[in-house]
């Protein structure tokens, strides 16, 4: 989500924070998130103003990074004292599981206990939250992720529908590029941008259950439903992305959305904000999901951890505990997501995209998550080696899933 929005370099250094964990005085807490811009940046002032008029004397310092600058250096501090009172991070085995196991993370069971966050959150919401044993994390955006497409680019193409199969979605590619329209845009030098079309396409083709065996190593990658996903996308790479997608970042690739130069993006429920905050016409945008043919979206958790290092996990807590509360919700809800991960606010209103959303989310039977959170750190590299390996032609598609598989077995 917030990885959409990451753009500038790093804001501070670890060196300013080094000392101990929170590095600021006694009435400081630090936190360490993503880059935010427009209504997002907003709603994150607002959370961060009204915790401090409640409690005076308290400064909540937040230093923002992009998206891998914010990745190596948590990784970086893990086992230190020189991190952050809370930081934001994704959940999920591949991302927040890392540094739950390197110790980041403390483990929240008093905490929830205490506010009574168990009741706060949905059961999928903490899903991955309790996953490690305990409860590692408190949920803050639940997000879901699907095609958004530019509804004039289609008209001038001939396609006068959402796609609701793969066939569809692909001879949708094929009339917008015999138009003269990049088909769909995607940032290459950021590898988890093209594995969201990765991931899609093996739930497409292996199915649900067979998706879920592969990321848990109960099944071969060495099969022909990857294969045949592996060959997908290389075809996509060669006929619909942007021209030089492999030189290209997330935030370049959006502009082309942004301005008309290209049909679709792959993004998730935080691109509300981004395509008005860049001059776009809601009224000409549509969402639909990604045609897999299952019933499941594509999606992933985020949310916000307290370091097992901090000097000051009682209010870190506190933190916590009202940015997630029903009142400081109703207040942002919509500029992370027309969802809130707090049960008791309602859907937000007032932006004609968030209410594409709903429906999406009422027909899904569950979520498939991103694969850089299903597989571990080293896992996620190959995936996107071999990802980038068939894309250049320096790997048939046919070896990818035994090239994949091979990785997997000499490593477990």
């Amino acid at each position: 989500m917030l990885a959409a929005v990451a753009a500038a370099g790093m804001i501070g250094t670890l060196a300013a924070c080094g000392g101990s964990a929170g590095g600021g005085g006694d009435d400081e807490l630090t936190v360490w998130m993503l880059t935010l811009e427009g209504a997002q940046k907003e709603a994150m002032d607002t959370l961060v103003s009204d915790f401090e008029a409640a409690n005076e004397g308290v400064t909540v310092t937040i230093e923002e990074r992009s998206t891998d600058a914010h990745k190596d250096a948590l990784r970086q501090v893990a086992g230190t004292d020189a991190g952050p009172d809370i930081y934001w991070y994704w959940e999920g085995p591949g991302l927040g599981g890392e540094l739950v196991e390197a110790g980041l993370s403390k483990d929240l069971t008093a905490e929830y206990e205490q506010y009574g966050w168990a009741d706060r959150f949905g059961e999928a919401t903490l899903s991955n939250i309790t996953r490690y044993g305990g409860y590692h994390g408190v949920p803050f955006t639940q997000q879901a992720e699907a095609i958004y497409y530019n509804k004039e680019l289609f008209a001038q193409a001939g396609i006068t529908a959402e796609p609701t199969t793969y066939e569809e979605f692909e001879a949708a590619a094929a009339k917008l590029a015999a138009a003269g329209t990049t088909p769909i845009t995607f940032g290459g030098t950021v590898n988890w941008h093209v594995m969201r079309l990765l991931d899609s396409l093996i739930e497409t083709n292996c199915g649900s259950d067979t998706f879920d065996q592969l990321v848990t190593a109960e099944t071969s990658w060495d099969t022909p439903c990857v294969d045949e996903s592996f060959t997908q996308l290389k075809t996509w790479g060669d006929e619909y992305f942007n021209d030089g997608f492999q030189g290209v970042a997330d935030a370049e690739a959006q502009q082309l959305f942004y301005t008309g130069d290209a049909a679709m993006a792959y993004e998730g429920t935080w691109f509300d904000s981004l395509v008005v905050d860049n001059g776009m016409d809601p009224a000409n945008i549509g969402v639909f999901k990604f045609p897999t043919g299952t019933e499941r979206l594509y999606g992933f958790g985020e949310g916000f951890y307290i370091n097992a290092a901090s000097e000051k996990p009682e209010e870190a807590a506190e933190f916590l505990d009202f940015i997630t509360s029903t009142e400081e919700q109703n207040k942002v809800v919509g500029a992370f997501s027309p969802i809130s991960v707090n049960t008791e606010v309602p859907t937000a209103t007032g932006h004609p995209l968030h209410e594409l959303w709903p429906p999406l989310y009422d027909a899904a039977s569950g979520f498939y998550l991103n694969n850089d959170q299903n597989l571990t750190l080293d896992q996620t590299t190959e995936y996107w080696r071999v990802m980038n390996s068939v894309l250049t032609g320096g790997l048939a598609p046919g070896d990818a899933g035994a090239e994949f598989q091979a990785f997997i077995d000499s490593n477990a």
